[in-house]
């Protein structure tokens, strides 16, 4: 690349090299499943639970799924940047390739964004089962009445320090974590067996306020768990990661997610994404505005999934 002039097609390569090695939102993929669609709206079918095995009795019972189907309409989105082209002839190839960077990661942060929205939403809109996506009060035919909207006391915690519900002590966190992960395991589906009895994975989404001491939980959490006599099949062979979501104005909450199954907690829908779109140096625009534009279009959107991968966690 000659960087006395850089070029539109420079700029281009920027975007591209970037797009092979980008810095994403890790826990999008953890917490969701990504579909991709060719119409303007999709139904999703699939969110009851499928059957499981019996034992043989001469004859075989198949078993369709619930009726319980999700409508998701995509929406269309744009980002568009431009830069000067003095810029260009001054080779601020420093600066222009920041901000190419953060131009082709906003394809990724916007599924972040998206996902923040529904997750801080969850406690007042409602997924599949017309209940609220966190709700105390999820029953499907045998589950019995079951609860993702948990409030801990951690007055009650048998702590060495209590903190407070915004600055828990690092003991306070360990154990509200371990209630969001037990709670999780416990859920059950319509015919009242576990639906989570092969979660090994678990993903603990935390505003900025509570960053620190969620990391420090979970780094002796397996060893917390055993001191308070929980259940050690259920400890053993756990992984918990913490992803701080500095989108989230909770304060005194987070969420848990299991990550390691086939249909998680939340659905995005990609209609497509377009290549990079070019306003370069020859272009009338750059003529009138002494200015080269880039922008990328996609049509996508996001949904709810399945209530019991996740867990919203209230202390008090």
């Amino acid at each position: 690349m000659d960087l006395s002039i850089l070029s539109t097609r420079d700029v281009m390569g920027m975007y591209y090299a970037r797009l092979e090695n980008p810095d994403s939102n890790y826990w999008v993929e953890q917490v969701s499943n990504l579909f991709t669609t060719d119409q303007e709206t999709e139904k999703y079918p699939f969110l009851g639970q499928v059957a499981r095995m019996r034992k043989w009795d001469g004859e075989r019972k198949a078993r369709a799924l619930r009726d319980n189907t999700v409508t998701l309409t995509n929406e269309e989105y744009e980002v568009t940047m431009e830069i000067a082209l003095k810029d260009l002839r001054r080779d601020k190839t420093g600066q222009i390739i920041a901000r190419v960077s953060e131009f082709t990661d906003e394809e990724q942060v916007h599924w972040g964004t998206l996902l923040t929205s529904l997750i801080q939403d969850g406690t007042s809109k409602t997924c599949y089962d017309g209940q609220f996506f966190f709700d105390t009060d999820h029953s499907e035919d045998d589950s019995g009445t079951q609860d993702n909207d948990i409030t801990v006391d951690i007055s009650a915690l048998p702590a060495a320090v209590h903190g407070t519900t915004t600055a828990p002590s690092v003991e306070e966190m360990q154990q509200a974590i371990m209630k969001g992960i037990a709670q999780v395991l416990s859920f059950k589906d319509d015919k009242g067996r576990p639906m989570n009895s092969m979660g090994k994975r678990f993903l603990v989404m935390v505003p900025v306020g509570l960053y620190i001491q969620a990391v420090a939980a979970v780094s002796t959490l397996m060893t917390a768990a055993l001191q308070q006599n929980l259940n050690p099949n259920m400890v053993t062979g756990l992984t918990v990661e913490i992803a701080m979501n500095p989108e989230l104005t909770w304060t005194d909450s987070f969420s848990v997610w299991r990550t390691d199954s086939a249909i998680r907690g939340l659905i995005r829908q990609s209609e497509f994404v377009s290549g990079l779109k070019v306003k370069d140096e020859n272009s009338e625009f750059a003529f009138d505005n002494k200015a080269i534009q880039i922008g990328v279009d996609a049509s996508r959107a996001v949904t709810y999934g399945y209530w019991q991968r996740a867990c919203y966690v209230t202390l008090i």
